[in-house]
């Protein structure tokens, strides 16, 4: 089959979904780089480690405050959060003492404004067609959340397509298998379809700051906006140190050709550069993907390009049907947002505590999170309490655990007080009761079959069979 013809049968089928043009200029591209033979690959020789980054502590912490008026914040929201048994948004969750994710993050919002008795920022979320009813029939307790009567845009979605033919593949017996999400690269098409892009423009908004809903340690900070808006870059990325938790998450480099900061995900590493890549002494920085852009300069680069951003490609190999081994090879791409960090001329890093990167993955985080080891501040932030030094508990929980029905068995009498925890393991069928206290590195042991209850009490530097 032609280029042509393939073209085609990609926008007839995108077009039927009501998919908009930006998707779809920004779909095709990828096709068509993958055509031409892009593995979506940055092999080590091509790039160099990342140095001289502005640290967070060496800025000022003062700022303008009016600044705020040209802020429009915008938090990813489209996640499901299957990978711990959810089947809604996943800042549907409660995490702290009944409050959701959204709900810190519309009071944080709403506690900016009141501070300044002002109608800024501007806030909008990015949801997908699976989260956005949910999530915006539990915002209806926050009335003023929105300041212009558009609360949301949505991500869109994208055809698998044959690995071989690259044609959109074909499912009847399950069709809604035949698409997948686009990656988080997707807001920059979605920006522009819903019209948020020019909207932000003609209410004088000249920054974004953008990150994910699921991470609480992302709130608005008037220093960071403050350097952002002094250094008249068009994009920068906040990053932190990479630990050995983080080896396999992306991380931030130079390309040697042109001296342009990239974005290296763990898909985008051949398996002869692994070394180098899991090499956090080499490569210090990840993507915390708090990102902050001008909104002009975004504009400018999108007529650039023809309404869209250039990412380079993540290529994922899978099957059409992910549980059935047998069924056909398809390709899934996707784009990172933070790889646009290589689409504009004038961009920076800068390094962040761990404290602005606390995103809830697993039950383990969320475990932490619902622990007194965080603490809610009075502008309605979560974070590390005090003693901690910024060093949140290493948890691990056993499988039983790892999806939130068993999860929420295990704790539904109470959260074990972690304060002074430095290490918890948990192994086996346990309840835990309320008034248990971990201290040092502790670990719960069952052996057994049957369900054992953890007593109250305090447990210090200790392995606790049952």
């Amino acid at each position: 089959m032609n280029s042509s013809n393939l073209d085609e049968l990609i926008q007839k089928k995108m077009r039927s979904e009501g998919i908009a043009a930006p998707t779809i200029r920004a779909f095709l591209h990828a096709v068509h780089c993958v055509m031409g033979g892009d593995q979506g690959l940055m092999p080590e020789s091509f790039i160099t480690p990342a140095e001289q980054l502005t640290r967070l502590e060496d800025l000022s912490s003062r700022g303008d405050e009016t600044l705020f008026n040209q802020l429009a914040v915008i938090k990813l929201n489209g996640g499901l959060g299957t990978g711990m048994g959810l089947d809604r948004a996943k800042s549907l969750l409660p995490v702290k003492g009944g409050d959701t994710f959204l709900d810190f993050i519309a009071r944080q919002i709403l506690a900016l404004r009141r501070q300044r008795n002002s109608k800024q920022p501007a806030f909008y979320l990015m949801n997908s067609f699976s989260t956005r009813a949910d999530t915006l029939e539990y915002l209806r307790k926050y009335p003023d959340l929105s300041d212009d009567g558009m609360l949301d845009f949505l991500q869109s979605k994208v055809p698998k397509i044959d690995a071989t033919t690259f044609a959109p593949v074909s499912w009847p017996e399950t069709p809604e298998l035949e698409w997948c999400p686009p990656g988080h690269g997707d807001l920059y098409p979605s920006m522009l379809a819903s019209g948020l892009v020019d909207r932000l423009l003609e209410r004088g908004i000249k920054y974004l700051f953008v990150s994910n809903s699921d991470n609480l340690g992302a709130t608005v900070d008037l220093g960071i906006l403050n350097h952002f808006a002094e250094t008249n870059v068009s994009f920068m990325m906040e990053v932190t140190e990479r630990t050995a938790a983080d080896r396999k998450g992306g991380h931030l480099a130079r390309r040697k050709s042109d001296g342009r900061l990239v974005l290296r995900e763990s898909a985008q590493c051949p398996k002869q550069d692994e070394a180098q890549f899991q090499d956090i002494a080499r490569h210090r920085y990840f993507n915390t993907n708090n990102l902050w852009l001008r909104v002009d300069h975004l504009r400018a680069e999108l007529e650039r390009n023809g309404g869209l951003i250039p990412l380079p490609l993540i290529r994922n190999v899978k099957n059409v049907d992910p549980r059935k081994p047998d069924s056909p090879k398809v390709l899934q791409l996707e784009s990172a947002m933070g790889a646009a960090i290589e689409s504009f001329q004038r961009t920076s890093a800068l390094v962040v505590p761990r404290t602005r990167f606390s995103p809830v993955k697993t039950t383990s985080d969320l475990l932490a999170l619902r622990s007194d080891a965080y603490t809610v501040t009075a502008d309605h932030r979560l974070v590390l309490a005090e003693s901690r030094k910024g060093q949140p508990p290493s948890i691990e929980l056993d499988s039983p655990y790892k999806m939130l029905p068993e999860f929420d068995e295990a704790f539904a009498e109470g959260v074990p007080s972690l304060i002074g925890c430095d290490a918890l393991k948990v192994t086996g069928k346990l309840r835990f009761l309320p008034g248990i206290q971990c201290r040092g590195s502790v670990e719960f042991h069952n052996g057994s079959a049957e369900m054992r209850t953890v007593p109250a009490r305090a447990y210090q530097n200790e392995r606790v069979e049952f």
